[in-house]
């Protein structure tokens, strides 16, 4: 473990090598669990705000089902989360040509219209936090099949989880966090060439 203030990092995250591979998995993690997306309390409302703004990005099953189950809801087991269609896709979700699970919510960011990319669960996949009293656990947490093409091109391209990540990481924990992060995960590849 890596501890970095109260933030305790599985050593996963910097040993392990990861990259999505999209022609492969098709986004599958988008659609494949036992909830929606994670949401934190700050991102539902975040959600209200922006929700007009990526309502035209929503497919009709999607919207159908945002308005039978709300805009996410609270799932005893998982906290805040996104609606489902099915229980499978999420229902911010949809299928591109290629069948490509895209998110409306972050195609809206890229188009500018709004400033909120997506909820920080998904941004972070497949590095997974859960808060303790004390600590903060970041653990990597890729799906054993799903994941397994992801985990073949970050091996063939030499790109540890971290590295994959740094965006997430940065925006969830901060330039300082990603710094030290950095630094430790750096000696550990000095010491193991």
């Amino acid at each position: 473990m890596i501890e970095i203030d109260n933030i305790l990092v599985s050593d996963e995250v910097v040993k392990a090598q990861f990259v999505c591979d999209l022609m492969k998995c098709k986004g599958g993690c988008c659609e494949d669990g036992d909830a929606g997306a994670p949401l934190t309390g700050e991102e539902t409302e975040t959600l209200n705000a922006i929700f007009e703004a990526v309502k035209p990005y929503l497919t009709k099953e999607g919207l159908a089902e945002i308005e039978k189950r709300g805009r996410y809801y609270y799932d005893k087991d998982f906290g805040w989360v996104t609606p489902t269609v099915n229980g499978k896709i999420c229902a911010y979700g949809h299928y591109d040509n290629k069948g490509i699970i895209k998110c409306g919510i972050e195609q809206a960011y890229l188009d500018g219209k709004t400033q909120w990319k997506k909820p920080i669960s998904c941004h972070l996949y497949p590095v997974k936090t859960k808060k303790t009293k004390t600590y903060e656990l970041v653990n990597y947490e890729p799906r054993e099949t799903l994941c397994n093409p992801a985990c073949q091109l970050g091996k063939k391209l030499e790109v540890p989880v971290y590295v994959f990540l740094k965006e997430a990481l940065i925006r969830r924990f901060g330039e300082d966090f990603y710094s030290v992060l950095d630094q430790v995960a750096k000696q550990y590849y000095d010491e193991h060439d």
